[in-house]
């Protein structure tokens, strides 16, 4: 079986996808200093979803979303969600089903966060 070209494209593009996941996983938990610092991380006893939720939640769902920051169970299920959808995506396992989940947390912290958008109405 011979490999086209376009094979190694989606498979490059499923890898770096798989890693927009699983990097925000090892940054959170271990807070490399990127985004989260080394006292902010889930395993110095900080929340991942705490300052996103309670901080950058906008627009008519805020109040749903802030109401969920914090919360020990809704912070293992973000974590555990960009770890197996990080995973999945990079080693192609399971990746549709990955790839639904992976759309489902990006519509969600995009419903979070920016509607109304404020500049753009497509593109924000």
């Amino acid at each position: 079986m011979k490999k086209k070209k376009e094979d190694y494209v989606w498979s490059i593009l499923r890898i770096v996808l798989g890693w927009t996941f699983l990097w925000p996983f090892l940054d959170k938990l271990y807070g490399l200093g990127f985004t989260t610092a080394p006292e902010a991380s889930w395993l110095a006893g900080g929340s991942p979803t705490f300052g996103f939720l309670s901080f950058a939640t906008k627009g008519p769902f805020a109040e749903i979303f802030q109401g969920l920051a914090g919360n020990v169970l809704v912070d293992w299920l973000f974590m555990l969600g960009l770890l197996l959808i990080g995973l999945a995506l990079i080693l192609g396992i399971g990746v549709r089903i990955a790839g639904y989940a992976g759309v489902t947390m990006m519509v969600l912290m995009f419903l979070a966060g920016s509607i109304p958008p404020e500049h753009n109405p497509l593109i924000d």
